[in-house]
Formats: structure tokens, C-alpha cells, sequence
């Protein structure tokens, strides 16, 4: 119990994107089953960061599902998808990681335009 509190603090109290605009111009697609709870986080952490995705429920949308599966390599959510980088099956102290480092490799990118 006390470690699944930790992890939250993590997941809830890591920096704020809120202000992180190569983020926010990205396409985000959340690959979510309704009934899972990572789902529900990974979406109020994204919301809580005025991030804008696409929310997409594998189990109503089989083609979604195929779509998650050959994107992951695997039947578990959530799933995220920044402009083709991929986090799958994560928790939430992996989700703030994730995207500061799309965000660091967009921007190593930028700079060798």
C-alpha cells in the first residue's frame, strides 16, 4: 500500500507540462481499455497538462485494438503514441519520462534542421 502511494506522488506531483509546446503541437493518441484505472490516470495526468489526444477505446473499436497491438507489440494499455514514439503498458511515473524525452529528441532534431 504505502509503495502504490509513492508511485502516485510520482506520477501526480512530476514537473508541470503544461507549458511544453512542442507537446502540445504533437498528434497524442491514448490507447485505453474503459475499465482500466493506468487508463484513467494516464488521461487526467494528460489533461491536467492542457495536453490535446485522441482517447481510443480498443475494447468498443477492434480495429483500434489491431491497430494497438501491431503499434506495441502487445495487448496491454494503455498506449501512448507521440507523433509514431511509443509508450506501452506504463505506469504513471514512466508517462512524465516519456514525454520529456520526445520532447528532448524533438528538439535535438529541430536544432539539426
Amino acid at each position: 500500500m504505502k509503495r502504490r502511494r509513492l508511485v502516485r506522488a510520482a506520477f501526480e506531483f512530476l514537473p508541470n507540462l503544461r507549458e511544453s509546446g512542442s507537446v502540445k503541437s504533437k498528434r497524442i493518441r491514448l490507447f485505453i481499455k474503459p475499465y482500466c484505472p493506468w487508463c484513467h490516470r494516464a488521461a487526467r495526468w494528460l489533461n491536467e497538462r492542457d495536453l490535446c489526444y485522441e482517447l481510443i477505446d480498443v475494447i468498443s473499436d477492434e480495429a483500434a485494438y489491431e491497430e494497438m497491438i501491431r503499434l506495441s507489440g502487445q495487448e496491454l494499455a494503455p498506449v501512448i503514441d507521440v507523433e509514431g514514439e511509443i509508450l506501452a503498458d506504463f505506469g504513471p511515473e514512466e508517462l512524465a519520462v516519456f514525454i520529456n524525452s520526445v520532447n528532448s529528441v524533438n528538439s535535438v532534431k529541430s536544432l539539426n534542421r
